[in-house]
């Protein structure tokens, strides 16, 4: 039934941006769609949808034709995605399938608050979200090819041009962001009994005034962390839901989608607390899917707990957390895995005093996301070449990025002894216009001299946005870093504070909320 309504909001917000501007001369179209930098596209779906109306007055009016016609063909390719479950051939198809069904779903609520007028959104937010629409296109493409699916099926998805129209969206709304847009409020944070860092203060209380309690011997709520998160699914209210998690080892695997909002997951620390997995794409199962935790519904926080993926290096990527949820925090926890460890996928991500555990592109995804005050440890991989990060920004208008600020960079225990055969660099462009930067961050001799590893060739060099700023270190000299078209040493204040909390995800108007501390500026 809630889908039911979700589908008949969206139905009614196409049909009202649709019937009030609709209906164009060609040349009308041709003028408005010369803007986008895909004009046919835009020209062709124009043309299809409105036939009998008034002139669009303005810029902001085109924004809201566009975004209503990216809205209505992402709807049609859900529908076309539910209709291609039969054509599964077998367990990874479906996996991969079931995937886009999920994505899908979360592009159509993303776009449509986007055009909804009972959603608070200001233009970052809006940027924000059909960020994360395409990004979500683009990971269930990505997920048929990961399982080797390259005919009929992959084709069908890609054969909409949604794609196409999202980042028209994303073009014209660039115009109406500004570094000191808000982001959407924030509905809740730590409760007035729970003190960040506060460990004796939380054990003490948190039995009492958690709402639920999941302890391993049977003295909480409930046994599982997953029976816990289910049971705040079924709450009345939005408010802030507090699961308090007791020391111990959960193997499960556990999902948090995107009506499970405003979940606070808290533990008795790094290394006492730990929620662990062992699914990879070596075992069967997606990327997307592989990870031990997956968080989609916004204002998530976490503190005080382990993320652990055991699959091991020799099944490839095998994720511990992904991340979807606008506005989510992580303090003073880990993420312990090897190939793709941490899964930054979508939205604004904030992490403080957190530990982070990898080899291949361990700090992976296309969220605006910044570290602050974190250690980052390199593991001894098996081919000996470690990428701490893969960054994937598709759409130069994209909103996102890595950002890793005042944190530490340095070799895990396994790789201290054996540094010397392995290479070790700071990341590798994912997507064309990857964005990683790292701002007065310590760096130590493990880093290469070149700091910087190509992904295929000459693919993305000179589109990327690689930046370095007052690093130190053994492994922070910039003097043989790579020569791309796209690294930058900066040198401006000014330039490195676009990537600062303050500015990069709006943080000063929603982290307070949240008690965690944070540094707004550089």
């Amino acid at each position: 039934m809630a889908t039911l309504r979700f589908l008949y909001t969206s139905l009614l917000m196409a049909a009202f941006v649709f019937a009030a501007v609709s209906g164009y001369s060609p040349a009308e179209i041709q003028s408005w769609c010369g803007q986008t930098p895909y004009p046919q596209q835009c020209e062709y779906y124009l043309s299809q949808s409105y036939r009998n109306g008034g002139p669009i007055k303005d810029k902001s009016d085109f924004l809201n034709v566009a975004v209503g016609l990216a809205l209505e063909h992402a709807m049609h390719a859900k529908a076309n995605t539910y209709s291609l479950g039969p054509k599964c051939r077998n367990g990874r198809e479906k996996a991969a399938w079931e995937d886009c069904l999920e994505l899908y779903e979360n592009t159509v609520m993303k776009i449509n608050a986007a055009v909804d007028p009972n959603v608070k959104c200001s233009a970052a937010d809006a940027q924000t979200w059909l960020s994360t629409a395409l990004t979500n296109l683009e990971t269930c493409r990505g997920g048929f090819a990961e399982v080797g699916v390259t005919d009929n099926v992959l084709t069908a998805l890609m054969s909409n041009n949604v794609s196409d129209l999202i980042r028209n969206t994303l073009a014209l709304n660039k115009g109406f962001t500004t570094t000191t847009n808000e982001a959407a409020s924030y509905s809740g944070g730590f409760p007035a009994w729970v003190k960040p860092g506060d460990r004796k203060l939380l054990q003490s209380s948190a039995a009492s005034k958690a709402d639920v309690v999941v302890a391993q011997d049977g003295s909480g709520n409930y046994k599982t962390v997953t029976e816990a998160v289910n049971a705040a699914a079924k709450r009345s209210g939005s408010g802030r839901y507090v699961i308090y998690v007791k020391a111990g080892v959960y193997k499960e695997n556990v999902n948090i989608g995107n009506k499970v909002k405003n979940v606070m997951l808290v533990g008795d620390g790094i290394g006492k607390t730990i929620i662990t997995g062992s699914q990879s794409v070596g075992g069967g199962t997606t990327t997307f899917k592989s990870a031990t935790v997956a968080v989609v519904g916004d204002g998530f926080i976490g503190q005080g707990i382990t993320f652990r993926n055991t699959a091991g290096a020799a099944n490839h990527q095998a994720v511990a957390l992904r991340s979807g949820s606008d506005l989510s925090v992580f303090y003073q926890c880990s993420f312990e895995g090897y190939q793709d460890t941490l899964y930054v996928y979508s939205d604004r991500q904030f992490y403080r005093e957190c530990d982070i555990y990898g080899t291949v592109d361990f700090i992976f995804g296309n969220a605006a996301v910044v570290f602050q005050n974190c250690n980052i440890y390199a593991r001894n991989p098996p081919n000996k070449i470690n990428t701490i990060t893969a960054q994937g920004r598709s759409d130069p208008n994209q909103n996102t990025g890595i950002s890793i600020h005042n944190s530490k960079v340095t070799a895990a225990s396994d790789l201290k002894g054996s540094s010397g055969s392995v290479k070790t660099y700071l990341g590798r462009p994912w997507k064309q216009y990857s964005r990683t930067v790292f701002m007065k961050t310590f760096l130590d001799g493990v880093i290469e001299p070149a700091g910087w590893y190509p992904w295929d060739g000459t693919f993305a060099l000179s589109t990327l946005y690689y930046g370095e700023y007052l690093n130190t270190g053994a492994g922070a000299s910039t003097a043989n870093r790579v020569k791309w078209g796209g690294y930058h040493v900066i040198t401006s204040a000014t330039e490195a504070s676009k990537f600062t909390v303050g500015n990069f995800i709006a943080g000063g108007s929603w982290l307070p909320a949240t008690n965690v501390p944070f540094t707004s500026g550089l």
